[in-house]
């Protein structure tokens, strides 16, 4: 990992060269840079403030890890900002460089839309009871999308997590995580068949009048007006979104090719895929997810600990049931000496096992990497791309389907095919969600459990049930339309990324503490100081291919 000058002595000798050179317009002067360098600070720190209550909310606490209350860290925040919006006005844009125009422009969009005047602080003590979901989504809709939009996340997210099975209470990722592990065929539907309230909490019975139905056709005209985030994600990898969507049915196709032809049930597919969890799972207890977790990216030279990654992994009743990593906390140059930021990870793990722990690596993955941005406070966020990022986190954790990582980390292993299997099941499902949302936004009068059941079919080899809307088992589907490609376009990258990498130093596996800083000056480090088309193309030497996927894919020929 290399250590960045402070943004004072660049800019110093930036105007110091050029006056050197010809004479100019006072353009980056030092008191125009003075000003800006103020500004930056104070911003820094008032988003600083803003990273704290937002994960002490998430926590559903009233005090952050170091006994500031919410409603400090609320006045603290009310107080600095007006003196931030002040100091962001004096600097003239026309008087700066490029570099750091772009940084104020950043700043003070940035102030606008997430910094902003008065911040909607959720309710941070635990919910009282379930929320009202026996509504009119007709009713709601008639209110605007983002009414709707709420009540069918809060309802998603309570029935995600309160699903009961027989005698006890369990979460989606549990049942999910069971599916792979039940030998009893009728057992597993039942347990498939009980995340049918979840499904509900989203589409209902799938009539037009649906939630997620009518979630489509008030997305659909900022799609069709060019706002679709699915486009926005190839495009800004330099990729036409019409080729991408070949790339990923291509994908679908070769994983249709390398399974037997007979269709199985869709509680059926998640134990096939699931064998290396068999295998392994017993080895991995809820208290060695972290164990394991720690000790292979400590092997790496990256210490969660050493890095200030914080995790929040109990389960809660208020607990959104997607697993995400934010910023409670980034790292900043004063004085000459670095600062480290404060990764924080929310996930929800009621027991361990293979498929948990394939989460768990994948968000200290996003961890890892945010721990490593060394950009100046304006361009310290993640990536310009959602699919880099995803592919970013998934970069040293798609480790764990090697035998050898397996054999090193748990003590046994799974057949390489079985891993492998395992590991694209995955990322195929992803693939096809992403392009089920193409395509329902594409056309909202399509019948979404249509869509899934060819999709599924036709490429995934699972029997179709129209009668279920299965589909809709994941939060990215409601609060995030768009964001399942992400995914999908993430997993072209990283094998690109993994491929290359493999070439360069050799299998993750085998390396050592000098990876991290490797890979950090190589990819990690940035934020949004460079594109990240510009820092992947960088890297492999070329733009982005699906080849390495593919290949990769062969090697579990005959599964």
């Amino acid at each position: 990992m290399t250590a960045f000058q402070t943004q004072a002595q660049s800019a110093l000798l930036v105007f110091a060269l050029a006056a050197a050179c010809r004479p100019v317009p006072a353009v980056n002067s030092p008191a125009h840079f003075n000003r800006l360098a103020r500004a930056e600070s104070a911003y820094h720190d008032l988003r600083s403030l803003k990273d704290q209550i937002d994960v002490t909310t998430y926590r559903g606490a009233d005090r952050n890890v170091r006994g500031e209350s919410i409603r400090e860290l609320l006045a603290r925040y009310t107080a600095a900002r007006p003196a931030v919006v002040a100091l962001l006005a004096e600097p003239d844009s026309q008087m700066l460089g490029s570099d750091d125009r772009r940084a104020l422009g950043i700043m003070r969009r940035t102030m606008d839309r997430e910094l902003v005047e008065r911040l909607d602080v959720a309710n941070s003590a635990p919910v009282s009871g379930p929320p009202h979901c026996t509504y009119s989504a007709d009713s709601l809709a008639s209110r605007g999308r983002d009414s709707l939009l709420a009540r069918v996340y809060d309802c998603y997210a309570y029935a995600a997590r309160t699903i009961v099975v027989e005698s006890d209470t369990l979460d989606r990722l549990t049942i999910l995580g069971m599916l792979g592990r039940t030998d009893d065929p009728e057992r597993r539907k039942r347990l498939f068949l009980a995340l049918d309230p979840v499904w509900r909490s989203v589409n209902g019975d799938n009539s037009a009048h649906s939630p997620y139905r009518h979630l489509i056709r008030l997305d659909a005209s900022r799609w069709k007006a060019g706002a679709s985030p699915v486009d926005a994600s190839a495009r800004r990898l330099g990729i036409d979104p019409s080729v991408m969507e070949k790339w990923l049915v291509s994908v679908l196709a070769k994983w249709r090719d390398i399974t037997p032809e007979s269709l199985i049930e869709p509680w059926d597919a998640y134990y096939v895929a699931g064998k290396a969890s068999r295998v392994l799972s017993s080895r991995i207890s809820l208290d060695e997810l972290g164990a394991v977790n720690h000790r292979f990216y400590r092997q790496l030279g990256a210490d969660p600990v050493q890095l200030g990654i914080q995790y929040d992994l109990e389960p809660r009743a208020d607990k959104t049931p997607v697993a995400f990593t934010t910023f409670g906390g980034r790292g900043i140059s004063r004085d000459g000496v670095w600062r480290g930021g404060e990764p924080w990870i929310f996930a929800t793990y009621r027991i361990g096992g293979f498929d948990n722990l394939a989460e768990m690596l994948h968000e200290t993955g996003h961890g890892i990497h945010i721990a490593a941005i060394r950009a100046r406070p304006a361009l310290h966020d993640w990536p310009d791309s959602d699919p880099y990022t995803e592919a970013l986190a998934d970069l040293a954790a798609l480790e764990m389907y090697e035998p050898a990582w397996q054999v090193r980390y748990l003590g046994d292993s799974a057949r390489l095919g079985e891993s492998l299997r395992a590991k694209y099941f995955g990322i195929v499902m992803d693939i096809a969600w992403s392009l089920f949302e193409a395509r329902v936004h594409r056309d909202p009068s399509l019948d979404p459990n249509s869509v899934w059941t060819g999709i599924t079919r036709d490429y995934l080899r699972i029997k179709p049930h129209p009668e279920l809307s299965w589909w809709a088992m994941r939060g990215q589907l409601v609060d995030s339309p768009g964001y399942m490609m992400n995914y999908a376009i993430g997993a072209i990258i990283i094998a690109d990324l993994r491929a290359h990498a493999r070439t360069v130093r050799g299998a993750i596996t085998d390396s050592n503490a000098d990876w991290y800083p490797w890979i950090s000056e190589q990819l990690y480090q940035f934020g949004l100081a460079r594109s990240s088309r510009e820092v992947i193309e960088q890297f492999l030497g070329r733009s982005i291919s699906p080849d390495a996927l593919l290949r990769d894919m062969g090697r579990g020929t005959g599964w």
